[in-house]
């Protein structure tokens, strides 16, 4: 398998992150509140705190606390967690970047080129026997519950961004469950 290292667009040093699907994501618990989100992230950074935008009344008030690494000269997020009034922490963001690596069975889903993980994927779906999920921007990408990958530009290239998700209140679907701050249509920011 290819793998474009970090060196190669930028990226700061990786910490290596599990993922147990509808439980935890590194640091972070499913459900948890803000204040234990900001208290698991004091390991790893510095947090902010925001409302998000209400964009659909059907969900509960959200809050989005961004995680930038400690350390690190001020840069973007390097995690983004989406922490619901109702059910706790749903959506976990790694940034293509600065965030930290997350596998599953094998593949790196964070920061690659969607070109080559989509060639992975294809490769890994075919040799276990098992389906691939398409991202929004028409890219594949391991049919995993619980993760869905987004686009996110870094130079040139189109990096992947995954959301590790657990489905939110009033959402049917992970898809459903995206908070609208990560939307990007054409992999640009809407911020």
């Amino acid at each position: 398998m290819a793998v474009e290292t970090e060196a190669d667009f930028g990226a700061a040093e990786r910490d290596e992150w599990s993922y147990a699907r509808a439980v935890d994501v590194g640091l972070f618990r499913f459900g948890m509140t803000v204040g234990e989100v900001v208290e698991a992230a004091e390991a790893f950074g510095q947090t902010k705190v925001s409302d998000c935008a209400r964009d659909h009344g059907v969900f509960s008030p959200t809050w989005k606390v961004d995680v930038h690494r400690r350390g690190a000269a001020p840069s973007p997020p390097a995690v983004t967690a989406y922490v619901s009034r109702a059910v706790g922490l749903f959506c976990i963001g790694a940034d293509a970047v600065y965030g930290p690596q997350v596998t599953y069975d094998g593949i790196p889903l964070v920061g690659r080129d969607l070109p080559e993980l989509e060639s992975d994927a294809i490769a890994y779906a075919e040799a276990k026997d098992v389906h691939v999920r398409y991202t929004p921007e028409g890219y594949a990408g391991p049919d995993v519950p619980g993760v869905v990958l987004r686009g996110q530009p870094v130079g040139p290239v189109l990096r992947s961004r995954p959301l590790f998700m657990v489905t939110r209140d009033g959402a049917n679907t992970e898809w459903d469950s995206i908070p609208s701050e990560e939307y990007r249509p054409n992999g640009q920011s809407t911020a």
